[in-house]
């Protein structure tokens, strides 16, 4: 078997395009690969555009639902506003006032500190 005859004899019984016809070919193929990629675009900008507007009706419904969780609990009860320099409150367990000044003020001498660079969060008397 010669595979140099054979395969001229299917060379020449394939038709003949001239330049003309191959190019409206090239054209028309082109085209429907670029038909098909702008399909295939609008599919994905289609579902993407639903899986927003469903994560967007998740959040609204999810903040809706904290909403209504914000109205149903009671507002906190704000601390009376402290006094300009002081670091906050400080708890008293079986002190009084007078003596835990008094305890405060020696503690910022010692230190050599002022007062209201110190917080003092809790004094308690030992017995």
């Amino acid at each position: 078997m010669n595979f140099a005859l054979l395969a001229a004899q299917s060379a020449d019984s394939g038709t003949k395009m001239n330049i003309g016809d191959a190019a409206i070919v090239a054209i028309f193929g082109y085209a429907v690969v670029f038909l098909g990629l702008i399909l295939l675009m609008c599919v994905l900008y289609i579902t993407g555009a639903a899986f927003k507007r469903r994560d967007e009706k998740a959040a609204a419904a999810k903040a809706s639902e904290v909403k209504a969780e914000v109205k149903a609990s009671p507002a906190p009860v704000a601390d009376a506003p402290t006094a300009p320099g002081s670091a906050g409150h400080v708890k008293l367990h079986g002190v009084p006032d007078k003596e835990a000044a008094m305890i405060m003020a020696i503690v910022a001498d010692k230190l050599q500190t002022p007062l209201n660079e110190l917080r003092f969060t809790s004094i308690k008397e030992i017995k």
